[in-house]
Order: structure tokens, then C-alpha cells, then sequence
């Protein structure tokens, strides 16, 4: 690129929606049949608050069969024809991104790429395929945690908070003999953590009051001890008192996080997961298998199931999409 050219001239053209899942925001590129080559530095620039429209991450809307990404199309012939290409605010790659996915297959129906009466979406990621379906807004009504409200299909939001979605997220894992110590800005000292694999690297941290969560300084990265081969997001949570009015009972927790390649964000799908399995496993195997996660950017829900041994499982996670803006980059 020449110094008299655009920094989004690898990309003019393009048209963008810009939407947010619980505040954890995104630009989604349309690139259906995959024309455009994505640089990392392109990237940053577009996700900077200051010199580009400003986000969490970038996502290139693209069809599996056509996006040349390793397994996409083996994805596509599973029947997930689009491909969420995800790249986190600095221009780096992500396996996976929860609030993307939702955020993702919301604009899949508000486009017409998929029909609007879609019972569920097959979603193509880097770590593998999510099936999307439409569920109540807990606001709107009871949340029933099942498939209910999604046998009909997806609805036409009224608003743009009542656009729900919940995902399979698929497989996760934890090795609570993994250990690991967290050295954290405005914590005093080091914490240990819990990794949890939910598609993308966590660690957890348990903090004893709400006060302490509110001291963490995220703006500095969390030190972790052993280092991460692939780098790691770090969760810090509160548990609260868990709920009776919800069948088999509600847990709750209150969560901040630090994400690899971003920083803090206002909320992160894995993120959410990861501290829901760790918060299940901390408290025991007869502890809820839905919790409610408090995030500063709104909340989510999320269903855990568990092996015998506890250390594998599968999640759902449920939360809000909301598109926001759209336009063509100049």
C-alpha cells in the first residue's frame, strides 16, 4: 500500500453492519463469495475507536465453500453454507467468540442469507460448527432453558433487545490439576486460576467480594504463571446466592474479563461459559447446571452438562443480538 493510499483501501467498497452481543462489539464485513484478503493491520485499523469505525473484533461474513479456510468446507457439506471468519481487535485470529456467533447468525436472518423461519442455523467456525436457535428474552417472560420457544423458528424481534439466541457451544474441558497463578493490577496478590477450554483458552479466577472484582485494573494484562502456549482470556468472578424460581435452581455470578488480543471488553460468550463451569465446579456436583452470568455489558445465560468424572461436558449459551449501524467502507 502506498503512503497516498487509503489504510482501507485493501477493503473499499465493503459493505459493514456494525452490532453488539451484551456490549461486546463487531464489524461484520459481507465478503459472500470471498474476494477480499484480510491483513491483519487492515483489521486493527478498522477496529481502532479512534482511526476506524471502532469494535471488539472483526467478523468476514463468507460462505464455507468459498472461504478456503482449513475445514470450512467439510463444514459447509455438513450444511453450515456460512463461515464466521473471526478476527480479534488487533488483527488477530480467534477460534471462536460466543457474542460473535449471536451477533453473526442475527444478521444471517436480518439479511435474508438464511430464512426467517429457520427452526435453527448451522454456523461454520474455526472450532467447528454451532447451531444457533432463537429463545425467549428472560425480560419478555420466563426463560425456559429448553427448546420450546425455538420450535417454531426464529421470530421477528419487536425491539432490538428481544433478538435472543441460544448456541450449542459444543464440548468444553477443564484439568483442575492444571495449575496456574494470576498477578492482577489492583488485586494484591497473585490468584490461582482454573483453565477451561470452551472453543477458545480460559482462566478463571474466584474473587471473595464484589468490592475486589470492582479494584481489578484490566487495563493492564493479567500475568499468568505458567505462561499459555496460544495465550489465554482471564474471567474473574463473584458467585451470588443462587436462585429457587427457576426448575433444578439458578446459579449466579457476576463476571469481568480480560481477552487476549483485546483487553477488557464488556462481555465475552466463551468467557461467560468458562465461568459458569468452573463456578459449577468449584461448588460441587450438586450445584445448578444454569447459571446466570452478570457481565458489565448486560447478562447471559447459560446450560452445562457434565460427565461422571466432571471434567467434560457440553454448554449452551444464550444472550442478545442488536444491530446497530450499516454502510459501505469509503
Amino acid at each position: 500500500m502506498s503512503s497516498s493510499q487509503s489504510p482501507f483501501a485493501d477493503i473499499a467498497g465493503t459493505d459493514f453492519i456494525k452490532g453488539h452481543g451484551t456490549q461486546n462489539d463487531f464489524v461484520l464485513l459481507a465478503d459472500d463469495d470471498s474476494s477480499l484478503e484480510m491483513h491483519p493491520e487492515t483489521i486493527a485499523l478498522l477496529a481502532d475507536r479512534r482511526s476506524g469505525l471502532g469494535s471488539d473484533g472483526v467478523i468476514r461474513i463468507v460462505r464455507s465453500a468459498s472461504s478456503g479456510i482449513p475445514g470450512a468446507l467439510e463444514q459447509a457439506e455438513a450444511g453450515a453454507e456460512w463461515f464466521m471468519d473471526y478476527y480479534n481487535h488487533d488483527g488477530s485470529l480467534s477460534e471462536m467468540c460466543g457474542n460473535g456467533v449471536r451477533v453473526f447468525a442475527h444478521v444471517l436472518v436480518t439479511t435474508g442469507r438464511v430464512p426467517a423461519d429457520a427452526r435453527e442455523i448451522l454456523v461454520g467456525t474455526r472450532d467447528g460448527i454451532k447451531t444457533v436457535r432463537t429463545v425467549l428474552n428472560p425480560a419478555l417472560g420466563k426463560q425456559t432453558g429448553d427448546e420450546t420457544a425455538a420450535a417454531a423458528g426464529p421470530r421477528l424481534p419487536g425491539s432490538a433487545s428481544d433478538a435472543w439466541y441460544m448456541i450449542d457451544m459444543g464440548e468444553w474441558s477443564l484439568d483442575d490439576s492444571d495449575h496456574v497463578l494470576v498477578t492482577t493490577s489492583g488485586i494484591e496478590v497473585p490468584r490461582p486460576g482454573m483453565r477451561v477450554e470452551t472453543g477458545n483458552p480460559h482462566t478463571v479466577v474466584a474473587l471473595a467480594e464484589l468490592a475486589e472484582l470492582d479494584s481489578a485494573e484490566l487495563r493492564d494484562a493479567p500475568i499468568l504463571d505458567p505462561v499459555p502456549s496460544q495465550g489465554s482470556n482471564v474471567e474473574y468472578i463473584v458467585m451470588e446466592p443462587a436462585r429457587s424460581d427457576v426448575a433444578g435452581g439458578e446459579g449466579a455470578l457476576r463476571m469481568r474479563v480480560f481477552e487476549r488480543g483485546v483487553g477488557e471488553t464488556r462481555s465475552c460468550g466463551t468467557g461467560a461459559c468458562a465461568a459458569a463451569i468452573a463456578a459449577h465446579h468449584w461448588a460441587g456436583p450438586a450445584s445448578p447446571l444454569q447459571w446466570r452470568v452478570d457481565v458489565p455489558g448486560g447478562q447471559l445465560r447459560i446450560g452445562i452438562t457434565v460427565n461422571e468424572d466432571g471434567t467434560r461436558g457440553n454448554v449452551t449459551l444464550s444472550g442478545p443480538a442488536v444491530l446497530v449501524a450499516s454502510g459501505t467502507i469509503s
